[in-house]
């Protein structure tokens, strides 16, 4: 009984820190809270998700960005930072931001087609960090982009860590110069 009470707590907290879905891309302040909803995408939990990676039933993709190499002195070592990644993921960073580069578009839109096969039906999970609207953003573009099959997961490798769920290194696919 108590627990039920938390939980309901909890879920009417969540609703009312939650803002309501915008009609525009997200282009500022990326890391807060999102949406619970995301018109013509399904919304998954952590459950779900890792029910969906259980059945491999979908392809996982990550959009969150990768830090630009700084400028360094000659000679200085440069490594990037690991990125720890639902295992099996498509990682197409910086495909999230509320304005992309057409270069970037292009980007997403040929990583999505060799992620899907190019099948606009295939089940493709967009995920980044809990709070972090890039994936909501990469979801709503998946969409425009005339996928049909788009699962939001906003609580992204934070909620599937905490769920104890195993994460692997993942290099990015290869960017775009610009």
């Amino acid at each position: 009984m108590l627990a039920t009470a938390l939980l309901a707590t909890a879920s009417t907290r969540a609703q009312e820190t939650a803002p309501p879905e915008p009609s525009h891309y997200r282009t500022d302040h990326f890391r807060a809270p999102v949406p619970q909803t995301l018109h013509g995408a399904r919304v998954v939990t952590t459950a779900q998700a890792a029910a969906l990676w259980k059945q491999g039933s979908a392809v996982f993709i990550d959009v969150l960005p990768r830090p630009p190499k700084p400028k360094l002195p000659p000679g200085t070592l440069w490594r990037d930072e690991p990125r720890l990644d639902i295992p099996g993921s498509i990682w197409l960073p910086d495909t999230g931001y509320g304005a992309l580069a057409s270069a970037m578009q292009a980007y997403l839109r040929d990583g999505l087609k060799r992620a899907s096969g190019g099948n606009r039906e295939k089940a493709l999970v967009i995920y980044c960090l809990k709070n972090c609207w890039m994936s909501w953003n990469a979801a709503r573009r998946a969409l425009a982009m005339g996928y049909h099959n788009v699962i939001w997961y906003p609580d992204g490798t934070d909620g599937w860590s905490q769920a104890g769920l195993p994460l692997k290194e993942t290099d990015p696919e290869p960017r775009p110069k610009q």
